[in-house]
Protein backbone atom coordinates (compact mmCIF):
# COMPACT_ATOMS: atom_id res chain seq x y z
CA UNK A 1 0.00 0.00 0.00
CA UNK A 2 1.37 3.41 -1.03
CA UNK A 3 0.65 6.08 1.58
CA UNK A 4 1.20 9.81 1.29
CA UNK A 5 1.48 11.57 4.65
CA UNK A 6 1.85 15.27 5.31
CA UNK A 7 1.26 18.00 7.82
CA UNK A 8 -0.59 21.13 6.79
CA UNK A 9 2.21 23.31 8.12
CA UNK A 10 5.25 24.92 6.56
CA UNK A 11 7.13 25.18 9.87
CA UNK A 12 10.54 23.51 9.89
CA UNK A 13 9.78 22.39 13.47
CA UNK A 14 6.17 21.42 12.79
CA UNK A 15 4.70 19.38 15.60
CA UNK A 16 2.06 18.13 13.17
CA UNK A 17 4.77 16.84 10.84
CA UNK A 18 6.35 15.02 13.78
CA UNK A 19 2.98 13.47 14.62
CA UNK A 20 2.13 12.45 11.05
CA UNK A 21 5.59 10.96 10.55
CA UNK A 22 5.21 8.83 13.67
CA UNK A 23 1.63 7.87 12.82
CA UNK A 24 2.59 6.77 9.31
CA UNK A 25 5.40 4.63 10.74
CA UNK A 26 2.74 2.60 12.56
CA UNK A 27 1.33 1.30 9.28
CA UNK A 28 2.44 -2.24 8.51
CA UNK A 29 3.43 -3.22 4.98
CA UNK A 30 3.09 0.34 3.73
CA UNK A 31 5.33 2.32 1.44
CA UNK A 32 5.11 5.74 3.10
CA UNK A 33 6.23 9.06 1.67
CA UNK A 34 6.08 12.05 4.00
CA UNK A 35 5.67 15.27 2.05
CA UNK A 36 6.89 18.69 3.18
CA UNK A 37 4.60 21.61 2.33
CA UNK A 38 7.72 23.76 1.82
CA UNK A 39 8.33 21.79 -1.38
CA UNK A 40 5.03 23.16 -2.73
CA UNK A 41 5.34 26.86 -1.98
CA UNK A 42 3.23 28.90 -4.37
CA UNK A 43 2.30 32.56 -4.87
CA UNK A 44 -0.75 33.68 -2.93
CA UNK A 45 -3.76 32.47 -4.89
CA UNK A 46 -5.93 34.94 -6.74
CA UNK A 47 -7.81 34.73 -10.01
CA UNK A 48 -5.65 37.60 -11.29
CA UNK A 49 -2.44 35.67 -10.64
CA UNK A 50 -4.00 32.54 -12.10
CA UNK A 51 -4.78 34.46 -15.32
CA UNK A 52 -1.20 35.67 -15.41
CA UNK A 53 0.69 32.43 -14.65
CA UNK A 54 -1.86 29.68 -15.23
CA UNK A 55 -1.95 26.65 -12.99
CA UNK A 56 1.38 26.10 -11.24
CA UNK A 57 3.29 22.89 -11.89
CA UNK A 58 3.83 22.45 -8.14
CA UNK A 59 0.08 22.27 -7.52
CA UNK A 60 -0.21 19.62 -10.23
CA UNK A 61 2.77 17.75 -8.76
CA UNK A 62 1.07 17.72 -5.34
CA UNK A 63 -2.17 16.41 -6.88
CA UNK A 64 -0.19 13.74 -8.71
CA UNK A 65 1.35 12.59 -5.42
CA UNK A 66 -2.11 12.27 -3.90
CA UNK A 67 -3.43 10.53 -7.00
CA UNK A 68 -0.66 7.94 -7.01
CA UNK A 69 -1.31 7.00 -3.37
CA UNK A 70 -3.59 4.30 -2.07
CA UNK A 71 -4.25 6.22 1.15
CA UNK A 72 -3.57 9.56 2.86
CA UNK A 73 -2.57 10.54 6.39
CA UNK A 74 -2.90 14.26 7.06
CA UNK A 75 -2.07 16.11 10.28
CA UNK A 76 -3.80 19.45 10.49
CA UNK A 77 -1.96 22.46 11.85
CA UNK A 78 -4.28 24.92 13.55
CA UNK A 79 -3.56 28.63 13.12
CA UNK A 80 -5.98 30.89 14.96
CA UNK A 81 -8.67 28.22 14.90
CA UNK A 82 -8.39 27.48 11.19
CA UNK A 83 -6.15 25.98 8.49
CA UNK A 84 -2.65 27.34 8.13
CA UNK A 85 -2.20 29.90 5.36
CA UNK A 86 0.36 27.66 3.64
CA UNK A 87 -2.08 24.74 3.43
CA UNK A 88 -5.08 26.86 2.44
CA UNK A 89 -3.08 28.44 -0.37
CA UNK A 90 -1.85 25.11 -1.78
CA UNK A 91 -5.34 23.66 -1.41
CA UNK A 92 -6.90 26.63 -3.26
CA UNK A 93 -4.48 26.25 -6.17
CA UNK A 94 -5.16 22.50 -6.30
CA UNK A 95 -8.94 22.96 -6.43
CA UNK A 96 -8.51 25.07 -9.56
CA UNK A 97 -7.02 22.01 -11.26
CA UNK A 98 -9.09 19.26 -9.64
CA UNK A 99 -12.07 20.04 -7.39
CA UNK A 100 -11.88 16.56 -5.85
CA UNK A 101 -8.42 17.18 -4.40
CA UNK A 102 -8.35 14.04 -2.24
CA UNK A 103 -9.46 11.83 -5.14
CA UNK A 104 -11.60 9.43 -3.07
CA UNK A 105 -8.57 8.19 -1.13
CA UNK A 106 -9.05 6.56 2.26
CA UNK A 107 -7.84 9.25 4.68
CA UNK A 108 -6.92 9.51 8.34
CA UNK A 109 -6.96 13.00 9.80
CA UNK A 110 -4.80 13.92 12.78
CA UNK A 111 -4.17 17.16 14.60
CA UNK A 112 -2.14 18.34 17.54
CA UNK A 113 -1.26 21.57 19.29
CA UNK A 114 0.50 22.64 22.46
CA UNK A 115 -2.93 23.22 24.05
CA UNK A 116 -5.41 20.86 25.64
CA UNK A 117 -7.74 20.77 22.63
CA UNK A 118 -5.08 19.43 20.27
CA UNK A 119 -6.30 21.30 17.21
CA UNK A 120 -9.91 20.23 17.71
CA UNK A 121 -11.28 23.34 16.00
CA UNK A 122 -9.42 22.77 12.74
CA UNK A 123 -10.33 19.07 12.96
CA UNK A 124 -14.02 20.02 13.04
CA UNK A 125 -13.55 22.20 9.97
CA UNK A 126 -11.73 19.42 8.11
CA UNK A 127 -14.26 16.73 9.03
CA UNK A 128 -17.02 18.95 7.65
CA UNK A 129 -15.28 20.15 4.49
CA UNK A 130 -12.83 17.52 3.27
CA UNK A 131 -15.48 14.97 2.21
CA UNK A 132 -16.80 17.60 -0.23
CA UNK A 133 -13.37 17.44 -1.86
CA UNK A 134 -13.46 13.62 -2.08
CA UNK A 135 -11.65 12.63 1.11
CA UNK A 136 -12.93 9.26 2.32
CA UNK A 137 -12.31 9.83 6.03
CA UNK A 138 -11.71 6.53 7.79
CA UNK A 139 -10.63 7.89 11.17
CA UNK A 140 -9.46 10.95 13.05
CA UNK A 141 -7.67 11.85 16.26
CA UNK A 142 -6.53 15.01 17.99
CA UNK A 143 -3.51 14.69 20.28
CA UNK A 144 -3.77 17.28 23.07
CA UNK A 145 -0.87 19.02 24.79
CA UNK A 146 1.76 17.90 22.29
CA UNK A 147 4.79 18.67 24.44
CA UNK A 148 3.36 16.65 27.36
CA UNK A 149 2.37 13.64 25.23
CA UNK A 150 5.03 13.39 22.51
CA UNK A 151 8.76 12.86 22.89
CA UNK A 152 10.46 14.91 20.18
CA UNK A 153 13.77 13.05 20.76
CA UNK A 154 12.36 9.58 20.05
CA UNK A 155 9.64 10.88 17.73
CA UNK A 156 6.89 8.93 19.51
CA UNK A 157 3.72 9.46 21.49
CA UNK A 158 4.70 8.77 25.11
CA UNK A 159 1.29 8.72 26.80
CA UNK A 160 0.16 5.06 26.58
CA UNK A 161 -3.55 5.84 26.24
CA UNK A 162 -2.99 8.30 23.39
CA UNK A 163 -0.51 5.97 21.68
CA UNK A 164 -3.06 3.15 21.74
CA UNK A 165 -5.74 5.51 20.40
CA UNK A 166 -3.41 6.57 17.58
CA UNK A 167 -2.60 2.96 16.70
CA UNK A 168 -6.31 2.13 16.54
CA UNK A 169 -6.98 5.21 14.40
CA UNK A 170 -4.24 4.21 11.95
CA UNK A 171 -5.68 0.67 11.65
CA UNK A 172 -8.91 2.23 10.38
CA UNK A 173 -7.08 3.35 7.25
CA UNK A 174 -7.02 -0.21 5.92
CA UNK A 175 -10.45 -1.36 7.11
Amino acid sequence: MKVIAFATSNSQQSINKQLVTYAASLLENADVEVLDLNDYELPLFSVDIEKEIGQPALAQAFLNKLGNADALVISLAEHNGNYSAAWKNLFDWCTRIEQKVFQKKPTVLLSTSPGERGGATVMEIALNSMPRFAAEIKGNMSLPSFFDNFDTESGKVIHAEFDKQLQETMKQLTQ
